[in-house]
């Protein structure tokens, strides 16, 4: 069973999950549904750019199996910084630093992810966004392709809006 489908579930009966423990849920599948070239190694940095809205919830992820890699979670401050990483989410009050951050890692295989009105369009890979209580996303295949990445179809079926 798809487990974005699972995540979906909990937030459409009702259950008051905090927004950014559903966020962080997200992070992993959206992990878990993206094929990354064999060029990368066993870990899978992921990185929280500038300001975290997650705090504890996104250490959860450290140390989680996606396939044979392992989540690595770290905290970064420094666009140069970012190469390093394979998943980056850049939270909104960082969001107007896009354009120099997506300039600094273009061509690598980084995730981009954000929760940002706007970001897909201005090309992170997947941004989220909370309606009625639930989070949907959008996914960016443009910016998938240009970092090398292959996103799930079975992922893109529950996207709110795919952009080629």
């Amino acid at each position: 069973m798809l487990a974005i489908g699972l995540t979906h579930g909990i937030s459409a009966r009702g259950e008051a999950l905090p927004e950014y423990q559903l966020k962080a849920a997200f992070v992993y599948n959206f992990a878990s549904f993206t094929e990354w070239p064999s060029t990368v190694g066993s870990a899978l940095n992921l990185c929280i750019y500038g300001h975290d809205p997650f705090g504890p919830e996104i250490d959860g992820l450290n140390g989680k199996s996606i396939g044979a890699r392992t989540l690595l979670v770290t905290r970064k401050h420094q666009p140069e910084a970012l190469k390093t990483c394979h998943i980056v989410f850049i939270a909104a009050p960082d969001i107007h630093q896009l354009p120099v951050l997506l300039s600094g890692i273009q061509g690598l295989p980084i995730l981009v992810l954000a929760d940002s009105p706007g970001a897909a369009q201005q090309g992170v890979t997947l941004n989220m966004k909370m309606a009625q209580g639930r989070v949907t996303f959008e996914a960016n295949l443009g910016a998938a392709r240009t970092s090398g990445l292959t996103l799930s179809s079975r992922m893109l079926r529950l996207a709110t809006e795919v952009i080629p």
